[in-house]
């Protein structure tokens, strides 16, 4: 079974950035048996490469199951960043491109947008979801904010048209994402729902009104993103959490905004 685990762009980091005795060094802090790699030495003449250390750990890391490659491969990423701290653009734009990202001391997998998802979104959004998703596996996160931002802004425009709400191009991306969800009576329909479960209305109140808060300021921060970000390849990784985040707000607004299909 193929693995998941990114090994093959770490490796290659490794192998670009760093010398012979610091692979071993850094490979040495994951727990891989150093004892096959004891008769790999570098010498003046007829010693090891760089590349056969990395091989003899490429042989183990097959041999293990998925959660302790998963675990050297992540510390290899916190070794690398610790000794170089320059490193982390390059390692963000690598893992990226295969669709995963080290966070916090663990590999991610991206998986913001699944294909079956996207089917169940209006699709006026499809293409501009699909470009997001393509954008964030190339490591262009403000490329991917700005097509996530444009398939809500599609489904609006929509929104606006059918319930004559003026002209979109006047309102603000939270205006646009607020009044059409009023439009469509989202909240009015949930507030209904939730009553013929028998809950209490303040109960009902209170889910409703913070479900539609949050929503709201969740449009807000992506309108500010989008607004301020300019081009952010490489972004530190706090403000590429807030991409990601983001993304997933707005496959949220997309779902919440797809009633408007059977109107």
């Amino acid at each position: 079974m193929e693995r998941k685990i990114p090994w093959g762009p770490i490796r290659s980091t490794l192998q670009a950035n760093f010398s012979f005795s610091s692979i071993k060094e850094i490979v040495g802090y994951t727990g891989i048996d150093m004892s096959q790699l004891a008769g790999l030495e570098q010498k003046a003449t007829g010693g090891a490469s760089k590349s056969q250390v990395l091989s003899a750990v490429d042989r183990q890391i097959g041999s293990m199951d998925e959660a302790t490659a998963a675990r050297v491969a992540a510390i290899c990423c916190e070794e690398m960043l610790r000794s170089k701290q320059d490193l982390v653009e390059e390692l963000d734009r690598i893992l990226s491109r295969v669709g995963w990202k080290f966070t916090e001391g663990t590999l991610l997998p991206i998986d913001i947008f699944d294909l079956e998802d996207i089917q169940e979104l209006p699709s006026e959004a499809h293409s501009d979801l699909k470009k997001a998703s393509t954008r964030l596996r190339d490591g262009d996160l403000s490329g991917a904010l700005s097509s996530a931002c444009s398939a809500v802004d599609s489904v609006t425009s929509v929104i606006y048209s059918k319930h004559n709400l003026g002209d979109p191009g006047k309102a603000s991306f939270q205006e646009k994402v607020k009044h059409s969800i009023d439009a469509l009576n989202v909240k009015i329909d949930l507030e209904q729902e939730l009553r013929s479960l028998e809950w209490d209305q303040a109960e009902v109140s209170m889910l409703a009104n913070n479900l539609f808060g949050s929503l709201n300021q969740a449009a807000y921060i992506m309108q500010k993103l989008r607004s301020n970000m300019g081009d952010v390849h490489g972004t530190k990784p706090v403000m590429a959490a807030l991409v990601y985040d983001s993304l997933k707000w707005a496959a949220l607004l997309l779902r919440i905004l797809s009633k408007q299909k059977s109107i």
